[in-house]
């Protein structure tokens, strides 16, 4: 999967194609040479003038030429299998003892391959990935944020190298990766999917970025307010009218580098809290150019929540807490809700509707759910992913349209990305959705105004 036919390679094998050449033109001279007088009933080499005895020498020349080219073509067969032997052993030794985790994708998105290294770095075996998509490990959006960021230094479509990325641990912790890796093209010329690899960040590099590189820069962008906003547009699926929209934070000063990836490592130097409300300040400010029928969501941590700035910025914001929606994340666990949801009681109370992302990508959120009993549950993307093929996904789906409804909550589902997981959402009974077919992010105010309109 990993690699292509050498130069050498090439040569072996057309030497090997003309020594077959070379023993099928003997074998037929033989064959000529011994069988033509009994096919004629006659010796037609007097009539042309060659003594009876040329035939049989010839016949008795051309047979070692013949043993030896076969024995030539055996050998190089036995060296060939000997040499694609070693070479697999090679391969097995490198998937088997390298830390770097190899990886392939479908044109779907969907793994078709993932090395053993996969397992200590994710938590998946490969048997668990194979089929799935790879919104399972890594966030589409934060990844094509990262791929588009980094264009004007790197052709994304020919490969990319160094770009960092925040993982999902199959035990729903997240950690940054460097990603490096390719797309793949058939005969054609038409995308067939990527490969690539993934590793962890060296403890010394951790250690060291952590002490240094990383608060230099996040402070450099906290001091520089150097941020700008996306907006994704929440649907209801019935009309396909816009009721919402996402703010999503993008570091345009900053290619190769994910918006997930960011707040990871803006956690490990103390510094999430800041760079959460700076996030905050830039989408309200934002939001003020949206159409004022929208709802606006953003997204905020648990400690950033109990932040007593929060209020302020929100009343001054001049947006109506009635079009807030306060999306509950699951970056910092929660040991005691008593003082969150004391937090979120008055602004609640002011209009101000909590929803909880992601949910059932793990049980931090599942926990959000039951004890802050939200106005808005955001189903996770790795439930809806494929969600029209499997019958588990769409089990969980139907329990949460049931769910939702007791408690009186509105549920959108998050990564709607084909027809098919949107039909089979809306059969579910899901009446509100996101995701890259329903609209993609957009940093552009004349994208904002037409959600506004009412669609035909």
């Amino acid at each position: 999967m990993f690699r292509t036919r050498g130069p050498r390679e090439s040569i072996r094998a057309s030497k090997t194609r003309w020594w077959l050449f070379v023993i099928i033109v003997m074998e037929a001279s033989v064959a000529l040479a011994v069988g033509l007088p009994f096919v004629l009933r006659d010796e037609p080499w007097e009539a042309w003038g060659w003594p009876v005895w040329i035939p049989d020498v010839l016949s008795l020349l051309v047979i070692p030429v013949v043993v030896y080219a076969s024995f030539s073509l055996v050998r190089q067969q036995l060296r060939e299998r000997a040499d694609a032997s070693r070479t697999t052993r090679l391969m097995d030794t490198v998937l088997t003892t390298s830390r770097e985790w190899l990886w392939a994708l479908g044109p779907d998105g969907r793994f078709t391959f993932s090395s053993p290294a996969g397992v200590e770095l994710t938590g998946y075996e490969p048997s668990e990935l194979l089929g799935r998509h790879f919104s399972l490990i890594i966030d589409p959006d934060d990844l094509a944020d990262a791929l588009q960021a980094m264009t004007p230094s790197q052709d994304a479509a020919a490969g990319w190298a160094g770009l960092r990325a925040v993982c999902r641990h199959k035990d729903g912790s997240r950690f940054v990766v460097d990603v490096s890796g390719r797309s793949l093209r058939d005969a054609a010329g038409r995308p067939c999917g990527f490969e690539g690899t993934s590793r962890p960040l060296e403890p010394g590099t951790a250690d060291r970025l952590a002490a240094g590189e990383i608060k230099r820069r996040i402070e450099a962008m906290l001091a520089a307010r150097s941020l700008l906003t996306a907006f994704q547009p929440v649907r209801f699926l019935e009309s396909g009218s816009v009721i919402g929209a996402e703010a999503l934070t993008r570091f345009p000063s900053f290619p190769g580098i994910s918006p997930e990836a960011w707040f990871v490592e803006s956690a490990a130097v103390g510094l999430d809290g800041e760079l959460e409300i700076l996030a905050l300040e830039t989408a309200l400010a934002a939001a003020v150019r949206l159409p004022p029928t929208l709802s606006i969501s953003v997204n905020l941590s648990p400690r950033v929540c109990l932040d007593a700035r929060l209020p302020d910025i929100l009343t001054d914001s001049g947006i109506s807490f009635g079009r807030i929606v306060l999306e509950v994340t699951e970056r910092h666990p929660v040991v005691d809700y008593g003082p969150l949801a004391a937090a979120l009681a008055p602004l609640r109370r002011g209009g101000l509707r909590v929803a909880v992302d992601d949910a059932g990508a793990g049980f931090a959120s599942m926990r959000h759910v039951l004890l802050l009993k939200p106005d808005v549950i955001k189903l996770d993307r790795d439930i809806i992913a494929g969600i029209d093929t499997d019958p588990g996904q769409r089990a969980l789906g139907a329990a949460m349209v049931g769910f939702a409804k007791e408690i009186g909550a509105v549920l959108i589902a998050e990564g709607i990305e084909t027809e098919a997981e949107l039909t089979a959402v809306a059969r579910l009974g899901m009446t509100a959705g996101q995701g890259y077919l329903l609209g993609r992010p957009s940093v552009r105010p004349e994208d904002w105004a037409l959600w506004g309109e009412v669609p035909n």
